[in-house]
């Protein structure tokens, strides 16, 4: 069984990254479970999807210090995931600003330290600018490519059984930089 939690704001491609993590579980033959909770998603508001897998699933829901993976599209929305993460979890954390409203709103300080708070907790956390690799790929947009492809490095399943995933859920129009940025995240990872 596997757990991965993904986190950040409206916009960044968490419930498309979601969807192509679990369609790629699937295609492996496991049973699958997904939740997703997104807060004024369109306004830049927290996004929370949780992917599960193995031999049978009964909940969506990922206890609290059960994930194996959290992807943290955001670093302040990475370190309130935090606590899903079990001991020896591992952090792949997008290294690319984007305040999430309540720092907008001055609800909340963004913490600079934030990348050294998750290392604290998870010494194996992946940085990685998922943004600047997207762009570069031919699409800032498609950072959420690259942050499955960085998480595919750590997992089992073939490249190709991914690229068929992304293929699949992708719309044409962005399936070629889709496919970019994922191979960037992969050699990243």
């Amino acid at each position: 069984m596997a757990d991965v939690v993904m986190a950040g704001t409206g916009g960044q491609g968490i419930i498309l990254a979601a969807r192509i993590v679990a369609e790629v579980a699937v295609r492996m033959g496991y049973d699958v479970k997904t939740s997703e909770v997104h807060g004024m998603a369109q306004r830049g508001g927290s996004v929370v999807s949780m992917v599960r897998w193995g031999e049978r699933v009964f909940s969506p829901l990922i206890p609290r210090g059960h994930a194996d993976f959290l992807l943290a599209f955001e670093g302040l929305e990475g370190l309130r995931c935090l606590p899903f993460l079990k001991p020896g979890g591992r952090v792949i954390v997008n290294l690319y600003r984007l305040d999430p409203l309540p720092v907008l709103r001055g609800d909340a300080d963004y913490p600079q330290d934030y990348l050294e708070i998750i290392r604290g907790f998870a010494p194996g956390t992946l940085a990685i600018d998922a943004v600047e690799m997207a762009r570069a790929a031919g699409n800032p947009r498609v950072a959420s490519a690259v942050m499955a492809g960085a998480l595919s490095s750590l997992l089992d399943f073939p490249a190709d059984i991914w690229e068929e995933a992304i293929r699949t859920l992708v719309p044409a129009r962005a399936l070629e930089a889709n496919l970019r940025g994922f191979a960037a995240g992969r050699r990243a990872g």
